[in-house]
């Protein structure tokens, strides 16, 4: 049994997997009796307060400020990994998949600020920006050795350069008023995390302990709690002399199961609670919905798409090794997966609940879409691509 759990965990499609049964619970109780009771467990406040410490928070905001700031805190450090000696580590590697995410975020950011521009819900501009890494891996990985690895690689370099240019959005434009001085505190906290690294300090416990402060410090601040864990993340030392695993694939190995298998899973319950209600398909040909479906169908692959010619026009980035343009089209789709990141910014972008649940709604549908036809198309190229490179 010990053999079978671990042989799950251990998948690749695993966590997609998990996370879809999770939507599918959390659809299913908020249209059930249970509703209402789920509703108020996310509604009950958590934790404690004084006169100088605020820490008391509904558990849907824990769920979403503070156990998501760990899951961004291991983005951070598969970001990091990258540019240190990954796929992002030299400039010829790094730029294809650089310019591919750009293009397959300026371009849904575009087509949905177009559908919205002088709308209500104009402000949502970021939710279809993003790509749901777990969620894309895992369909990318059930397709096997029908896709060249290095079109799997792709997509993994391409959906970090996407997690990164979203963090940036979310601290830039989503954040509240800024408060300067928790701002300095969290700084100089910081600040001291990258003199501990120059200074070869690796027991992780000095990187962590200051983490929850700086988090602490950035939640106060008016930027989102989550860019704490990114933050933080940048300070973890990789290259180590006379130790046989650095202290960043040490942590990052130790939070990919609770994050993957807890986590995340624990964001999608709480966030796709979506009570049906008349009028709510109606929402996804609304504006707001068109841009999020659109945005993500049609934005994403063709983003990429463009900016892969691009770069290979301009000869700063060359296709992934025996991939095809049919395959660049698919990853495209795939990259149109948005669901975790595209629900978190659509929490941000809104405060009316019925326009984030038609958002969230709308993501879903959009997300299933994606992957669906992303699958459809890879697995039906997937032939003659892998004969060429076997050829070449």
């Amino acid at each position: 049994m010990l053999k079978i759990l671990k042989n799950f965990t251990d998948s690749p499609t695993s966590g997609g997997i998990i996370l879809f049964i999770c939507v599918l619970i959390s659809l299913t109780i908020a249209n059930s009796p249970l509703g209402a009771t789920f509703e108020n467990i996310l509604n009950t406040p958590l934790g404690f307060e004084t006169a100088s410490v605020h820490l008391r928070y509904t558990t849907a905001l824990w769920i979403n400020d503070g156990l998501m700031a760990i899951f961004f805190l291991l983005v951070g450090l598969e970001i990091k990994r990258e540019l240190v000696s990954g796929e992002l580590s030299t400039p010829r590697q790094a730029l294809l998949p650089i310019f591919c995410a750009f293009g397959g975020a300026i371009v849904p950011a575009g087509i949905y600020f177009a559908v919205n521009q002088g709308t209500e819900t104009v402000s949502g501009w970021g939710i279809p920006m993003a790509t749901d890494i777990a969620f894309a891996l895992a369909v990318i990985a059930m397709l096997g050795k029908r896709v060249p690895a290095s079109l799997k690689v792709f997509l993994a370099a391409l959906a970090i350069v996407d997690d990164l240019i979203a963090i940036l959005v979310i601290a830039i434009f989503y954040s509240a008023e800024l408060h300067t001085i928790y701002l300095g505190y969290a700084a100089a906290i910081l600040a001291l995390l990258f003199i501990f690294n120059r200074l070869g300090v690796r027991s992780l416990i000095f990187y962590l302990i200051p983490g929850l402060f700086i988090w602490y410090f950035v939640h106060h601040s008016g930027i989102h709690a989550t860019i704490a864990g990114v933050l933080t993340a940048m300070t973890i030392p990789l290259a180590t002399k006379g130790q046989k695993e650095p202290p960043l694939l040490k942590l990052e190995h130790a939070l990919t199961t609770p994050v993957n298998f807890l986590i995340v899973p624990l964001f999608a319950l709480a966030n796709t609670a979506i009570r049906f209600e008349e009028g709510m398909l109606e929402g996804l040909i609304s504006p707001l919905g068109i841009g999020i479906i659109v945005g993500l169908m049609l934005g994403k692959p063709v983003g990429v798409y463009l900016m892969t010619k691009l770069a290979i026009l301009l000869r700063i980035g060359s296709m992934p090794q025996g991939a095809s343009w049919a395959q660049i089209i698919g990853v495209g789709l795939l990259a149109g997966i948005g669901f975790t990141m595209s629900i978190f910014i659509a929490l941000l972008s809104f405060s009316d609940n019925l326009l984030i649940a038609e958002a969230k709604f709308s993501i879903l549908v959009a997300s299933l879409l994606s992957g669906v036809t992303g699958y459809i198309l890879l697995n039906r190229v997937a032939t003659p691509s892998n004969d060429n490179e076997k050829k070449t």
